[in-house]
């Protein structure tokens, strides 16, 4: 039994034959940079839990997401889909259904909700291949690579960005991602990072975006004010023209991002925006934030920020630069809870924690990256079954000791077959139990405030011993997966304050029968 060091979504970096196992994503929570859950402006509205709680299948071409997509019972029906290999034109076709709406040119996540696409294995690329967000809400991209997307010569995708949102798109986490072009504008390419038409509460963290005449945007012109609430942190900006990002209305929260070689302009407020832009470190760049081509002015609120071989322009017409020496003309008030690196440690850190294929590393505040035990599950080492302990783990043959937790809490799950209930988990009595409506599925024990939980033991009604297969335990507050192995028994894992904690059963040899999923704090 081992627990995850850097929470880090070790569950979703399993394999598993396309619509194989269940899975739980990570979900949402008032998170500081440090836990490496979802940060930022994501949280809000609800919370970004992409496909938590649904199935999670493995796809390795284009036409497997669509068809995980079309797959589903609604469009709304939690799902965690698992990339390996090159996402290209040739292996991606339109699939259609009830539950999607997709196309042969581009990702298309279109009047849908509640989906996870993470990279897992040897990784995922999408090779000028975009990734289109449409009328959607309540998603998750994390680990893949996208690259080279043209909006002319060909082959063409998504208007030419990596990944683009338009038209009432809500709750968007995209994370430890790399977005690179291989050229600007003239070259057939457009943004890296693109919101529009009434796109909310979006989180861009720990990615690496590159290469481009044009890092992203917030509203396709001045009069697009409909969008944001976007949140930029850790995030690498290295050989751009401009956009990093423009921003067009809404609010903006920037931080501990790291710029170099920004060659025309970089952040740009303009059109009403405001953007609290604190800790970055901006290098080798010119007119790194300000507002730019337009007189309708933009706003900022500085705080902490490193410029470091940054040039200035002179303010004439159209060219309003911050600096040299920027100050603030505008206040931000920021919702959510949220830890700053100082800014003279950020190119060190962003470099160990952006951008795909870099271990989902994230900072813990303190300019020191949270690295995963190297045993750990991870891109290159997805094997769920965790059969080695480490050293320090909690033997989990070791009895738990004082109240079982479980006792007057509540309880719900992913589904319940007849004749059993979820409140038969906490009641004491192993006459009584759960099962799901299948072979696999989830039950949860929750509580009206935090309760500090470090073992559960998982007790299987007589007559059914040795049904389940695998397992993870799932702290459902963050989405941290705390334990993962099989079989039932004592499972012990680092202390955890949560409201919520979960049981899901991924495999199994015959229907399970939970009798007891009682929860210690020792």
């Amino acid at each position: 039994m081992r627990r995850s060091v850097a929470v880090r979504l070790s569950a979703l970096l399993a394999t598993g034959a396309l619509a194989a196992a269940t899975g739980v994503a990570l979900s949402t929570s008032m998170a500081s940079a440090a836990t490496g859950g979802v940060t930022g402006f994501a949280t809000q509205n609800g919370g970004t839990t992409g496909g938590a709680g649904g199935q999670t299948v493995r796809a390795t071409t284009g036409t497997a997401i669509h068809q995980a997509l079309c797959g589903r019972a609604s469009s709304s029906t939690p799902i965690t889909i698992q990339v390996e290999g090159t996402i290209n034109h040739g292996n991606t076709s339109k699939v259609s259904g009830d539950s999607c709406s997709t196309a042969a040119d581009r990702i298309e996540l279109k009047q849908i909700s509640n989906v996870t696409i993470v990279g897992v294995g040897n990784g995922a690329v999408f090779d000028q291949l975009g990734i289109h967000i449409r009328e959607s809400s309540n998603i998750i991209i994390q680990n893949v690579t996208v690259r080279n997307v043209k909006k002319s010569g060909s082959p063409t995708s998504n208007g030419g960005d990596a990944i683009g949102m338009e038209s009432d798109v809500r709750n968007v986490w995209v994370d430890h991602t790399t977005l690179e072009a291989s050229g600007g504008e003239s070259e057939g390419y457009d943004g890296l990072f693109d919101m529009k038409d009434n796109t909310q509460y979006v989180t861009l963290s720990y990615s690496t975006l590159r290469n481009s005449g044009r890092g992203g945007l917030i509203g396709s012109s001045e009069s697009d004010r409909s969008n944001g609430y976007v949140t930029f942190h850790h995030n690498l900006y290295e050989n751009l023209d401009s956009r990093t990002p423009l921003l067009r209305g809404g609010i903006a929260h920037i931080y501990n991002n790291h710029y170099k070689n920004l060659n025309e302009s970089g952040i740009n407020s303009r059109a009403g925006a405001r953007a609290k832009v604190d800790n970055n470190y901006f290098e080798d760049s010119k007119d790194v934030l300000g507002t730019f081509y337009t007189d309708e002015a933009g706003y900022w609120q500085v705080s902490g920020n490193i410029f470091d071989n940054v040039t200035w322009s002179e303010r004439e017409g159209d060219n309003n630069p911050a600096g040299p020496n920027p100050t603030s003309n505008t206040s931000v008030s920021i919702p959510y809870a949220y830890t700053l690196d100082a800014a003279d440690c950020v190119p060190s850190v962003v470099s160990r924690t952006a951008g795909a294929n870099n271990g989902l590393k994230v900072s813990d505040g303190s300019c020191t990256p949270q690295t995963p035990d190297p045993t750990d599950p991870g891109p290159t080492d997805p094997d769920p079954t965790d059969p080695d302990p480490d050293p320090t783990d909690p033997d989990p043959t070791d009895p738990p000791t004082g109240t079982n937790l479980s006792i007057g809490a509540g309880s719900d799950g992913s589904s319940k077959a007849d004749g059993t209930s979820y409140g038969n988990v906490r009641d004491g009595d192993m006459s009584t139990y759960w099962s799901p409506s299948g072979s696999t599925g989830s039950v949860s024990v929750k509580w009206g405030s935090a309760t500090t939980v470090s073992k559960v033991d998982i007790r299987e009604a007589a007559g059914s011993e040795g049904r389940i297969g695998s397992y993870r335990v799932i702290n459902h507050d963050t989405g941290a997966v705390l334990a993962s192995g099989s079989g039932a028994g004592v499972i012990g894992f680092a202390p955890t304050s949560l409201k919520k904690i979960t049981f899901e059963i991924t495999s199994s040899s015959g229907t399970p029968r939970v009798a007891e999923f009682e929860t210690y704090a020792g």
